[in-house]
């Protein structure tokens, strides 16, 4: 068999011959193939969850009988697995609610409802997909809140774990580090000693701090539209519906979500998006400055810095022989970079907030999850494929503080700023070391010079 051709107020549309969804959402895919994106697995999924448990409350309710409501169930829990992810092809770049894609999905599972109960893949009867699969709901609830429990599934199960990952390595390598001492940097010139355990140490904050930020998000994110329909006063919708819905969505995820405290703020604004965004944004700067200077500390590694050494994962070079590059360091880097331009698209997303609904979603959720899931990927790799196989260079930490002209520092209590920074002066001026200077000018005592200077490695 060929194609069937449909007609519906668009016109004649050739659906192929597999197709759950009616010709309206097929034209609509035909007539604005922009980027050729698509909603990510992760949104698809809660797309899903949300019809499947509409559809038993809407049964538990009396409003919907029970075999069409196990049909309906039935299809919603295929969308929910993959099965059905060939059916949802819209662009990401249509309607600013969202209202093609979950039509795509009414569609989709009405057609398989509709095959599970008559034998008869698509069509409209016995299980409709707006009377049946979209009762009680509207585009306007359902995608504000499939965004938001995407979102924070994604937070609680990918990123947060990916970052406790880091997390751990980082601490262990603080711990392991704790009696390696180098010099300190600040301005990229040289300060005073401190020990690389108490670098990775501010690294493993940074990333606790990240954790924190991302519940702080999640926690924002919990609150759902659902139950405000059109335009947030609940039209056509049972009053019961919406808490049914979400309290059972938050048994399939285990993941805690409530009713949005006002619907018309829920739909008309994205406030909590745009925050946790921002909190996506921060996590990303973190990891950037972490894994710049892991590769800065791992410079060289006979001309750069070279007081750690990385885990040689790929060749780095396609004409220099033995070049190995931190290929883990640069990967963060990137994905930081993106983040950051994803926050920037969801700021502006968050401002599409025109009376009652914002029509900027689809571009926002994209844009949101895939800030998640690249974070945590690349968080979970950065912990696994380099900070876990960091090595400390120590003979390498230590001759670069005995040659620091920073050694000054140690004896300004004893002598005075201004013939401390003489001494260091005279050190870089001559290539000799500040104790070298400090000794031949007779300063201190030779044991009280040695009793000063061993603190600095201490």
């Amino acid at each position: 068999m060929g194609p069937r051709i449909e007609k519906d107020a668009l016109g004649s549309v050739e659906v192929p011959e597999n197709a759950y969804y009616g010709a309206q959402t097929m034209r609509a895919f035909w007539n604005f193939p922009v980027s050729g994106r698509t909603f990510p697995r992760s949104f698809i999924r809660a797309l899903g969850l949300v019809k499947e448990n509409a559809a038993v409350v809407n049964s538990r309710l009396g409003l919907l009988d029970p075999g069409t409501a196990d049909a309906v169930r039935r299809a919603a829990r295929e969308v929910v697995d993959g099965k059905l992810d060939d059916q949802f092809i819209l662009d990401i770049f249509q309607t600013g609610s969202g209202t093609s894609t979950n039509m795509n999905a009414n569609e989709v599972i009405a057609g398989r409802a509709n095959e599970i109960l008559a034998g008869r893949r698509g069509g409209k009867s016995p299980v409709h997909p707006n009377d049946h699969v979209n009762l009680g709901q509207s585009s306007n609830d359902v995608i504000p809140t499939v965004i938001h429990v995407a979102a924070v599934c994604g937070i609680r199960k990918q990123l947060v774990p990916a970052l406790e990952k880091l997390l751990e390595s980082l601490r262990r390598k603080a711990a392991e580090f704790s009696g390696v001492m180098k010099i300190g940097r600040t301005h990229l010139q040289d300060a005073v000693p401190v020990s690389l355990g108490q670098e990775f140490g501010g690294y493993a904050r940074q990333v606790e701090l990240g954790i924190a930020r991302a519940e702080r998000a999640a926690e924002s994110l919990g609150e759902l539209a659902l139950g405000g329909t059109a335009v947030g006063n609940g039209l056509n919708t049972h009053p019961d519906f919406a808490k049914g819905v979400i309290g059972l969505l938050s048994e399939a995820t285990g993941c805690a979500f409530r009713e949005a405290k006002d619907h018309f703020e829920a739909q008309a604004a994205q406030d909590s998006a745009v925050e946790a965004s921002g909190a996506l944004k921060a996590i990303a700067v973190s990891l950037a400055k972490i894994a710049n200077d892991i590769r800065l500390l791992a410079s060289g590694p006979r001309c750069g810095l070279g007081e750690i050494s990385l885990p040689s994962l790929q060749p780095g070079s396609s004409i220099m022989p033995g070049k190995v590059n931190p290929v883990m360091s640069e990967m963060v880097i990137q994905v930081a970079a993106q983040v950051a331009g994803n926050d920037t698209a969801i700021t502006f997303c968050g401002q599409g907030g025109y009376f009652e609904l914002n029509t900027m979603l689809p571009v926002l959720a994209r844009n949101l999850l895939e800030s998640i899931e690249i974070l945590a990927s690349a968080a979970a790799l950065f912990a696994d494929k380099c900070v876990a196989g960091i090595t400390a260079n120590r003979e390498k930490c230590e001759s670069y503080i005995e040659r620091s002209l920073a050694l000054s520092t140690y004896l300004v209590p004893f002598i005075g700023y201004d013939r401390a920074s003489e001494i260091s002066k005279e050190a870089f001026a001559t290539g000799k070391t500040v104790r070298e200077v400090a000794r031949d000018r007779g300063v201190l005592p030779e044991e009280k010079l040695d009793e000063i200077f061993r603190g600095s490695k201490e």
